[in-house]
């Protein structure tokens, strides 16, 4: 029997539809080589491409013009021993050697010209050495640049994994979310936020880990795994938190176990349920770990729900009831459900005092209701407002995160 394959409707050989796609990959652009990732963020770049070589050029055809214009025993030429020197702080290697060779046939042109002075051996000598440790000394920056280069794509590899993008409407919310770290150079910590779309409704998860470096990292990655796992399975949030209490309590066991010194690491975090039968559309569900409480930003003013009277999570062997209770509520159609971690609550201004979110945030909603409705402005406001306050010195990792039902308003 011969194979069909269906295209358009009908049937053809599949061998001829294996054949259209191969022309069809045959016609597409071959990709040429890769470029260097050092080049492409190298300095002095005009429209996309390197001009790093016009200073060591300018500065070659300088000293020699220069000589000649001096007389007596004032002589210069020996300064492009200098050329090699700036290219190997801009340019790549070889360019590099290029101009260190430069730099030795101009020394050997202008050195003998008729009626000058001769430099003697000395400078010849000192060119020659110096080109050739420009070259050495422009090996090991490039080295290190690629190295650098990778580092922050690991580091930028993390943080889409941690804190993955979220599309636009994902689970049927509206959202936006402003992530700082403290650490400008790690750009990754330990708060953590995520949105599950499930079989029973959508929950959203944000946290902050106590602590910093690769062990609250580490935490939150572990965390976020569980919540997407449970928050898609399980038909009730109070399941979904037990979960979460269970894993951070296995992760600090297991780092215990193997010596770590995080056996002590715990983390807050707020567990939001957005059910999706209809007849609880305006229903939301709320479990607090010792968090800060959520904000509810409406058009009239902003009102806090009920701090967290739970404990956080890794934490929960300390009383006999672990989880802290659901707490159901009403989001009004107009209701923007706003989620910070305590790098904005805890935020100092010059005069020592924590930043008054909620009263900036209403002194703004009395000019500008429709902020209430607009996650992505709303966001953007509290991350200025806590920059300004703070004077963009920020002493812990910072998380804005803002939701609210799509298509409500």
């Amino acid at each position: 029997m011969r194979r069909y394959a269906a295209v358009g409707g009908r049937q053809r050989p599949r061998h001829r539809a294996r054949r259209s796609l191969l022309d069809r990959l045959d016609r597409l652009p071959r990709l040429g080589p890769e470029p260097d990732p050092a080049e492409q963020q190298g300095p002095l770049r005009l429209r996309g491409r390197s001009i790093a070589w016009v200073p060591p050029l300018a500065l070659l055809v300088a000293v020699p013009v220069l000589d000649l214009s001096t007389a007596g025993d004032f002589r210069v030429i020996s300064w492009v021993v200098l050329v090699p020197g700036i290219s190997a702080a801009v340019c790549r290697v070889w360019t590099t050697a290029v101009f260190a060779a430069l730099a030795v046939l101009a020394y050997l042109l202008f050195n003998v010209a008729p009626g000058q002075i001769r430099t003697g051996l000395a400078d010849f000598i000192l060119v020659v050495v110096g080109g050739l440790l420009s070259v050495l000394a422009c090996s090991v920056r490039v080295r290190g640049e690629r190295r650098m280069l990778h580092m922050r794509n690991v580091v930028e590899t993390t943080v889409r994994t941690l804190l993955r993008p979220l599309p636009p409407g994902w689970g049927g919310l509206d959202h936006a979310a402003v992530y700082l770290s403290a650490d400008s150079e790690a750009r990754v910590g330990g708060d953590f936020y995520d949105i599950q779309p499930g079989l029973h409704g959508t929950r959203v998860l944000l946290g902050d880990v106590q602590g910093k470096g690769l062990g609250a990292v580490e935490a939150a990655a572990a965390l976020l795994g569980t919540f997407r796992e449970a928050a898609y399975h399980e038909a009730r949030l109070s399941a979904v938190a037990e979960r979460l209490e269970v894993r951070m309590t296995r992760h600090v066991g297991y780092c215990a176990a193997v010596g770590q010194e995080d056996g002590d690491r715990f983390a807050t975090a707020v567990l939001v349920g957005f059910p999706t039968a209809e007849r609880d559309r305006g229903l939301v569900e709320v479990v607090n770990f010792g968090h800060e409480p959520p904000l509810l930003v409406a058009p009239g003013g902003v009102r806090a729900l009920p701090p967290g009277d739970g404990l956080p999570l890794g934490l929960g062997d300390l009383v006999d009831e672990s989880l802290p209770p659901v707490r159901t509520m009403l989001l009004a159609p107009d209701e923007t459900l706003l989620l910070v971690t305590d790098g904005v609550t805890e935020a100092r201004g010059a005069n020592g005092e924590f930043f008054p979110l909620q009263e900036r945030l209403a002194r703004v909603l009395l000019v500008a209701p429709g902020l209430a409705k607009d996650p992505d402005r709303l966001v953007r406001l509290v991350r200025d407002g806590t920059l300004e306050y703070c004077g963009g010195r920020l002493e812990d990792d910072t998380t804005i995160f803002a939701v609210r039902r799509r298509g409500r308003a």
